[in-house]
């Protein structure tokens, strides 16, 4: 059992209060402690940090398709807050994706520490070359029921989103995977505004990596951004990183969606925690340089966001209070993925991940199922 007394607290429905909090078994099971850790007065325990989108970190990428990688990754992330991420793939060989989600599925199996593997997030192969982004053309697949479903059935249950492009999918392709509980997302696209209101209407739910890699917005078309902006139920994922997106554009897509539609992902690739040089993702050679990811023609190739310092981000851009910032990379994450009755917040019953932050979004310590997977400072009096 694991207790906290008289500290800063975000609670669900409450906001920040002055509150207790006590864990058992890897739950929150109540507000009210005897005895417990008592936090210093400018630190505050907040929900634990969901990145839903993320290729690598600390010198791993997902791709390596090996268990050391993997676990350095989910290991590595909880210095950012990270309690509970989707591993997510690149546009590679068929052979080499399904290596990669078996080794995901069997480090999920057997997991002992770092932040929780909720499923894998599958970016490729299904999507344009036209806006192919850092993806690898000649990997491509058209998205058909029969080729989706070679991945499907080679990890069961644990592909949670696909990326694709609409546009070059088959008829039956998005009521397909809706029925099977997939988050269908709109990526790497070139769809028309007409065509994606038709997608929309069939489940696709999701823009991923919104403004990055997909048709932007014109007058007489807008696109799939616009699209995105004039349907309520569509959740937008967004790189905060002030080089993916503009401010100014951020400020456009939090006015349209409001703060309970927008997911903060990190996207990041191999370098999240290292110094500039020559790195790898999904095979491709990439190269970090004054604080971006790019390959040798100048592509934007993931990024070395922290989550933490995402929301940080959004947070000074959008001037939010801190917890709608939080809300953007717990909560919201969480009911798209519908886990939202066992993570993303803060409330009895719910996994006891959390995080123990300063105003500024610095990380002292990372719990999670109740567990400390990371201290980065003194947090106690």
């Amino acid at each position: 059992m694991l207790s906290f007394k008289d500290s800063n607290i975000y609670i669900e429905g409450q906001g920040i209060v002055r509150s207790d909090l006590v864990m058992n078994e890897g739950k929150f099971t109540s507000f009210n402690a005897k005895e417990g850790i008592t936090l210093l007065n400018h630190l505050l325990i907040v929900p634990g940090f969901i990145d839903e989108h993320m290729h690598g970190a600390n010198g791993s990428d997902v791709m390596d398709a090996n268990l050391n990688s993997i676990h350095n990754i989910a290991t590595s992330i909880c210095k950012d807050g990270v309690t509970s991420f989707l591993p997510t793939t690149m546009t590679m060989e068929k052979e080499k994706i399904i290596l990669a989600l078996k080794t995901i599925e069997e480090f999920k199996k057997n997991q002992k520490e770092g932040a929780s593997i909720l499923g894998v997030h599958l970016e490729g192969p299904f999507i344009s070359k036209d806006y192919k982004g850092a993806q690898d053309e000649k990997f491509i697949e058209k998205p058909t029921i029969k080729a989706i479903k070679e991945y499907l059935d080679s990890v069961p249950n644990l592909i949670k989103i696909i990326t694709l492009a609409y546009e070059e999918c088959d008829e039956d392709v998005v009521p397909y995977l809706v029925n099977q509980g997939i988050i269908v997302s709109i990526g790497h696209s070139g769809c028309s505004n007409d065509l994606l209101k038709k997608g929309f209407n069939q489940g696709i739910s999701l823009s991923t990596h919104t403004f990055n890699a997909m048709k932007g917005i014109h007058h007489r078309d807008i696109g799939i951004p616009g699209c995105v902006m004039l349907h309520d139920n569509v959740n937008a994922e967004l790189i905060c990183d002030l080089y993916h997106v503009s401010a100014d554009a951020i400020t456009l897509l939090y006015k349209m969606k409001g703060k309970d539609h927008l997911i903060l992902i990190t996207d990041s690739m191999e370098a999240r925690f290292l110094n500039d040089g020559l790195y790898h993702l999904g095979g491709q050679e990439v190269y970090v340089k004054n604080h971006t990811a790019r390959l040798k023609d100048n592509t934007l190739a993931g990024s070395i966001l922290n989550m933490n310092q995402a929301l940080a981000n959004v947070k000074k851009t959008l001037g939010i209070n801190l917890t709608s910032a939080i809300d953007m990379g717990s909560i919201n994450p969480a009911r798209n993925l519908k886990i939202d009755q066992q993570k993303g917040s803060i409330a009895l019953g719910k996994d006891a991940d959390f995080v123990i932050i300063d105003e500024n979004f610095n990380v002292y310590a990372t719990f999670v199922n109740g567990k400390l997977a990371y201290q980065g400072g003194q947090y106690e009096k």
